[in-house]
């Protein structure tokens, strides 16, 4: 099946109609029919595209000057030989009815942008042309509304072709429609669509629908089950998952570009003639990326060789800001990574990997934003291992996406479990990637180990991390398949997860990752009876382990005790593979954590970890931080000049925080969890630890130690942590007097916390 047998098809059918309409014209008017009739082929027969079971698709237009009754006569004489060898759908109009047809009919407008003359009066069907194509244009705003319309409630009825067991190759999202929706889209002169992306999908997926017709023997465009291996051996493919592999891949390539067109039409659309209706706004937003007509772009004089991890953060970036990335700057990214521009060490520097997991970790957001680097094939530049898994099709009814979209869904459900457990980067990363060993022969988890431990080495992760992840790969579907068929209550069935699960922490990480695998299955494989059963299995395990780790108070080294003795502020700076390193020791106060995380903050300065002790009077502080786009030079005297000024009156600090929260929030944002705070009162002996989870936002510490030191009790030593866009900051606390919290004081201090990073 190929174009080339369509196109003959059709242009047999050109012949046989061309031969009736001439017998006809005979028959009832003889010659002069030429001149006041015409035969036209519109839709999809206009396009040369006839399958085996399409309807003839055709258009009578007459000048108006033949009686009706004649009229009749001679439409019906060239129909009858029609109705027992080939379905019709047949219309009589004069160019004046084709108009106000075409003016009230989406369908029966966009049906005439493909019309082609077949017999009769050449210039009927030209004029007819015009004016469609004309009107098309002219109307374009309101035809583009009524057509996006109709596809929204086509989509809602007929689901995702790319992700539906038994999909309609026509109606369904991703499918034929689209494709001629984008065709018309095109036509209307608004925005430019790259049609050329699509033609190995459209290809494919007229294949699939022609074959389906010969197998079935009908005219149907439902790909039902019991006819796949039918179909797939008539375009010889080796089985059903090979074919409807590239079903789903053409179905994505389609709804990809469709996507970005409506993007488009929104944000650069142009008038009738030809001026461009919305101005781009260009706002710097990370290092070498910005947001323009409401999407984000790679700075245009941005070398990748220089700064190959700019492709990331421009993703990462794009996902935390709920915009899509920039339809060129994917291609230009994508052909600068084939010819080896911007090429990542192995291993990746922090900054790849902190960024990989913050586009992991944008929830809903991240599918659009994956889904570009898939179509772009940038994703298999990054990680070679996903091309396996690409469009892998999931034939049973639990799964209802492909193997590497369950992986995707999987993330975004995880990205709501992140303030559940101590360590949010390897569960969005185990979640995204827990899946990745399907395809082959052998157990999909015992090969998921093999796969994930080369990608996750290459990615930045140590060994201890590493390990981890290997767990959760082995061991993902082991929460659930023994909390639905063991007995709980049998204390065998609980030393079976101790055996092989090391400790709560990485209990906590496969209960979530449990969770979000479920979801992202559907409702088929996960539900609240089954999450009961799960959750109560891990608490059973739980009191059977220790209690769950908390980050330790950090050393100090004896150079800092030192400095420390002599109650003087020390601010050094060096440079860091994140940015800085910068250490300050300080006279104590109450909010010297806030003051100096603010310093940080008015100076553009992005903090990405933290470690703090207080030593006597002093207090020894040591910051990872990281410039912003544009950041004004930094040095340790600017900084010590700062701080100092800041310890003395800290009212022009706030002030400058407030206006900048102020301008970050006219940024667009995601949705994102509420933060978490917990209390642990018996991990250290002469301190209560307090642990806050958030999602990471300029000045996230301020505030903390704001909310601190408002309920009038010391920070002696805390511990912050960036790990992609989550932030996890631990606080050991006592009262002013000395000594750890009462569970009633500690309560209220979490309490405040809460309601301060609202």
């Amino acid at each position: 099946m190929s174009t080339r047998e369509r196109r003959e098809r059709s242009n047999e059918s050109d012949r046989f109609l061309s031969q009736l309409f001439h017998d006809a014209a005979h028959l009832h008017g003889g010659a002069n029919w030429g001149k006041e009739i015409a035969l036209a082929a519109v839709g999809g027969y206009g396009r040369g595209e006839l399958s085996p079971g399409s309807d003839l698709d055709i258009l009578f237009i007459h000048s108006g000057k033949v009686p009706a009754e004649l009229l009749k006569a001679f439409v019906n004489g060239l129909l009858y030989p029609l109705w027992d060898k080939k379905s019709v759908d047949h219309s009589v109009r004069t160019r004046g009815e084709t108009r106000e047809a075409a003016s009230s009919d989406l369908r029966v407008a966009t049906g005439l942008l493909d019309i082609r003359w077949i017999a009769g009066n050449v210039d009927l069907v030209a004029s007819v042309q015009l004016d469609a194509l004309d009107s098309w244009r002219k109307n374009s705003k309101q035809n583009l509304a009524d057509l996006q319309k109709n596809l929204i409630e086509r989509h809602a009825r007929a689901g995702e072709l790319a992700y539906l067991l038994e999909p309609d190759l026509k109606e369904a999202r991703g499918g034929l429609r689209d494709i001629q929706a984008l065709r018309a889209i095109s036509l209307s002169a608004v925005v430019p669509v790259p049609l050329e992306k699509i033609s190995w999908a459209e290809g494919t997926l007229n294949n699939v629908r022609e074959s389906l017709h010969i197998a079935s023997g009908r005219g149907k465009d439902r790909l039902l089950f019991q006819e796949q291996d039918k179909v797939a051996a008539l375009l010889e493919y080796p089985d059903a998952d090979a074919m409807m592999s590239d079903v789903a891949r053409a179905a994505r390539s389609v709804d990809y570009l469709l996507d970005y067109t409506w993007h488009w039409l929104e944000h650069k659309g142009k008038d009738g003639l030809g001026r461009i209706l919305k101005r781009p706004r260009i706002t710097t937003v990370a290092k070498n990326v910005s947001a323009s007509n409401r999407e984000i772009v790679i700075d245009p004089l941005t070398s990748l060789n220089d700064d190959p991890v700019v492709g990331l953060r421009a993703a990462a970036t794009a996902a935390q800001l709920g915009l899509p990335l920039s339809l060129d700057t994917c291609i230009e990214l994508s052909e600068n990574l084939k010819k080896g521009d911007g090429i990542l060490p192995s291993p990746w520097p922090r900054e790849a990997r902190e960024l990989l997991i913050s586009l992991i970790g944008a929830g809903e957001a991240m599918v659009r934003i994956f889904e570009s680097l898939d179509q772009e094939e940038i994703i298999f530049e990054w990680i070679p291992e996903w091309m396996s898994v690409r469009s892998l099709p999931q034939r049973n009814a639990l799964h209802r996406h492909t193997v590497d979209r369950h992986m995707v869904e999987a993330a975004v459900h995880a990205a709501k479990l992140t303030r559940k457990v101590q360590r949010p980067d390897l569960l969005l990363f185990a979640a995204l990637f827990h899946d990745i060993g399907k395809g082959g022969q052998e157990d999909h988890c015992v090969r998921g180990v093999r796969l994930i431990e080369p990608i996750a080495k290459r990615v930045g992760f140590d060994e201890k991390e590493i390990e981890i992840l290997k767990d959760l790969v082995l061991h993902h579907l082991l929460l659930s398949s023994t909390a639905t068929r063991r007995d709980l209550d049998d204390p065998a069935t609980i030393q079976s997860i101790v055996s092989v699960i090391p400790d709560v922490n990485t209990l906590e990480l496969l209960h979530a990752l449990s969770i979000a695998d479920g979801e992202a299955t559907g409702s088929a494989g996960w539900s609240e009876w089954k999450a009961t059963l799960v959750n109560d299995l891990v608490q059973r395990v739980k009191r059977a382990m220790a209690g769950a780790e908390v980050a330790q108070q950090p050393e100090v080294s004896d150079e800092q005790r030192v400095q420390a003795e002599k109650g003087q502020l020390r601010v050094t700076l060096q440079e860091h593979s994140s940015g800085y390193a910068v250490e300050v020791i300080s006279p104590d106060k109450p909010g010297l954590l806030s003051i100096v995380a603010g310093v940080f903050n008015i100076s553009r300065l992005d903090v990405k970890s933290a470690r703090t002790k207080t030593l006597g009077e002093s207090a020894v502080m040591y910051w990872i931080v990281t410039p912003e786009p544009h950041a004004p030079e930094v040095s340790a005297t600017k900084l010590h000049d700062l701080i100092a000024a800041a310890l003395t009156d800290s009212k022009d600090v706030e002030e400058k925080l407030i206006a900048r929260a102020a301008a970050y929030a006219s940024i667009p944002s995601i949705p994102v969890p509420d933060p978490e705070v917990e209390i642990f009162t018996d991990a250290a002996t002469d301190a209560t630890v307090i642990e806050v989870r958030s999602h990471d936002r300029p000045g996230l510490l301020f505030r903390i130690g704001t909310a601190i030191t408002q309920s009038k009790i010391d920070i002696r030593s805390a511990i912050v942590t960036t790990l992609g866009a989550e932030a996890i900051d631990t606080l050991y606390v006592t009262e002013l007097t000395g000594g750890p919290l009462s569970s009633e004081r500690a309560n209220e201090v979490a309490s405040h916390l809460k309601q301060a990073l609202k």
